[in-house]
Formats: C-alpha cells, structure tokens, sequence
C-alpha cells in the first residue's frame, strides 16, 4: 500500500513536470516570436504551401508536369535529392489543378501490388475492393476510370517518395498505364522520388516502364541569387515587418552551408534565429550561421576565403 501510494505521488509529480516543461516552452516559443516580431515559424522544415516561393526550379518542374498533364502523357518523372522539395511540388501541383480533374494521393508507396491497386481504389472511390480477387479489383478500377472520362473529368496520380516501391509494384503501376480508351489514358501518373528512384528504373525488369516516361525534370536548389528573397519571402509569410534580419554576410554563408537546399536553409536559418535570440539580439551575422552549421549533420563546410 505504501509503495503504492508512493508510486501514485511519483507518477503524479513526473506529470507535472513534464506539464511544466511543456508550458515553459511553448512560453519560451512565444518570446521568441514576439523577439522577431512573428505571427509562426517562418523556416519550419514541413511542406506548407502558404510558404511556397517561386524559385526558378521550381516553377520550371511544375510546368513540364501541367503541359505533360495537358499532353496526356502516361508516366511524368520528377527526381531530386533529399529536401528539394518534392514533396511541396507535389502539394503544389494538387492545388494546382481545377475540377476537371480527379486527383489521388500517395505518400508512401513501399506497397505489395494488390495494397497498391487498393489504395489506388479508396481514392477514386471503389467500394467493398478489399473482398476481390487482383483482376476484378483491376476491373473495379477501370469501370471508375470510365465514369470520370464519361464525366469529361481526367484522373491523375501522384505517388511520392517512390524510390521506395518495390520492383513489383513499379511493374503492376505500368499495368495501370494500360488503361485507356481509343482516345487517351484513362489514368496519368506523376512518381516524386529520390536519385534512387532513376538507378531503380533502369533495371532491366522496369526497363517497359522506363520507356513509357515520357517527360521528367531533376530539382535543383536554390541559386545563389534567389536565397535573399527565398529567407525574406518566409520571413514576410510568417508576419515579419522589419528590416533584413540576416546581414549579406550571413546569407552567403547560408548558401554555402546549405547548397541552396531549401530543407537545409530552413533548419540553418531556424538555427541561426535561435542562437541570435539567445543573445537577445535582432540580427543574424555570419557567426550564427557557422555555429548553425556545426550543429547540422548534412550541412556543408564552411570556407571562409570567398568574398
């Protein structure tokens, strides 16, 4: 009983701990806000289309996939590395389009065949899928195809982080390319993925896939010339109304430490904010950067002998 009651007053107190540190640091989040003058973080790392800059890139991927789209084309590729901003493209692209399309969605494709063409069928609406055999879910998906082109409405799918599919599944998706009338395809699809994703369609049981992408575009990163307006556009964003808060200086540090990856001048440019805060001042120098840089695996080193 007494271990018992201990036990309750332990749990207790590590509740209200944890409840303290909570509301000391969402206190702390507030000051730093109010610090800069911000209605919300302006350089979080989560794909938020209210954040979207138009960078050259960018925009240039976003029209090779709408006049592919417009073309008919099957398969469209876009490929990059690691916090490019695929993923944002993709969002981008989704709201992009009008009510004469029917979008699906998949974030993570690392699927069988048959979980892939059942996921495929929740979003176009295919009921009670789940009991049918592999050709008569096929079937289901074709006749709801055939509704939406009977509807004058075209049907894209947009698949991210699709290096991650097996071979199988890439194989049962040119399947669904098959689907199409005398006029056009009935379904188009749009695969966002890594590098891997170019090394895994050349082999040579997806080579037939390989041949159906018709269009494809590599992201880059920001040049060096857009990153002043990339951290002032965010910073607009998310409320600020001063003057720069990050010295020339500093923002070529951050390109260089970043490489004009957009996650990485994110997480350098939160960093930097941070440390600037802790001193309780208002502009980010190119120090900041460095000690940010430091902190940051995947970050690139620094030299300091260009002007």
């Amino acid at each position: 009983m007494i271990w018992s009651r201990r036990k309750t007053v332990f749990s207790n107190s590590t509740r209200v701990w944890h409840d303290q540190r909570q509301t000391s640091n969402e206190a702390g989040f507030e000051l730093y806000l109010k610090h800069f003058g911000l209605a919300e973080f302006p350089f979080g790392i989560t794909p938020d289309t209210s954040f979207i800059y138009s960078v050259q890139y960018h925009q240039e991927a976003l029209n090779t996939v709408l006049l592919a789209l417009n073309q008919g084309e099957g398969f469209i590729k876009i490929s990059g590395e690691v916090g490019t901003g695929k993923t944002l493209l993709c969002r981008r692209l989704l709201q992009t389009l009008d009510d004469s399309w029917v979008s699906a969605y998949l974030p993570n494709p690392n699927l069988d065949a048959r979980t892939l063409f059942l996921a495929l069928a929740e979003e176009l609406g295919v009921k009670d899928a789940m009991d049918l055999d592999q050709y008569h879910l096929v079937r289901r998906i074709n006749l709801a195809l055939l509704g939406h082109a009977r509807a004058k409405k075209r049907v894209v799918f947009c698949i991210d982080e699709a290096q991650a599919m097996p071979l199988e599944t890439l194989e049962a998706l040119r399947l669904l390319s098959n689907l199409e009338t005398e006029k056009r395809k009935l379904l188009q699809i749009v695969l966002f993925g890594q590098p891997e994703l170019d090394e895994k369609l050349h082999r040579p049981e997806v080579r037939q896939l390989l041949q159906r992408i018709v269009f494809h575009y590599r992201l880059g990163g920001l040049k060096k010339s857009e990153i002043e307006n990339y951290v002032a556009h965010r910073l607009r964003v998310a409320g600020y109304r001063g003057d720069g808060l990050f010295t020339p200086a500093a923002l070529r540090a951050l390109f260089r430490a970043s490489g004009g990856t957009p996650r990485l001048i994110n997480i350098l440019a939160h960093k930097s904010l941070l440390s600037v805060f802790g001193e309780g001042r208002h502009l980010v120098k190119q120090r900041h950067v460095k000690r940010a840089r430091k902190d940051t695996e995947g970050a690139r080193r620094l030299r300091w002998f260009w002007w």
